[in-house]
């Protein structure tokens, strides 16, 4: 039942030549090879730059992380005097 015979596609043919017309089924046909072309180089490139990533990754796998750094002893709050801020266009006119 699932089976194509000769017929179904003698079938198809005829129907195509109707909806279509004999000239454009040329021009049709290059530009469905030119998209198929189109979308075998994307899909190809797309396998590569798979391949690119996961040696990258298997690469990466080998190094070690840096060990954990020593925090800073903390530090005491400054308990001195909080001085303002001093204008540097005073301080020249000062000078």
């Amino acid at each position: 039942m699932g089976a194509l015979r000769p017929w179904h596609i003698a079938v198809l043919v005829v129907v195509l030549i109707l909806l279509f017309g004999a000239k454009r089924l040329p021009d049709a046909a290059r530009s469905l090879g030119r998209s198929l072309r189109i979308i075998k180089a994307e899909t190809k490139s797309l396998a590569d730059d798979d391949r690119d990533l996961a040696g990258k990754a298997d690469a990466q796998a080998g190094y070690q992380p840096y060990p954990p750094q020593q925090s800073a002893p903390q530090q005491q709050p400054y308990q001195g005097t909080v001085q303002p801020p001093v204008d540097p266009v005073q301080r020249v006119r000062e000078n």
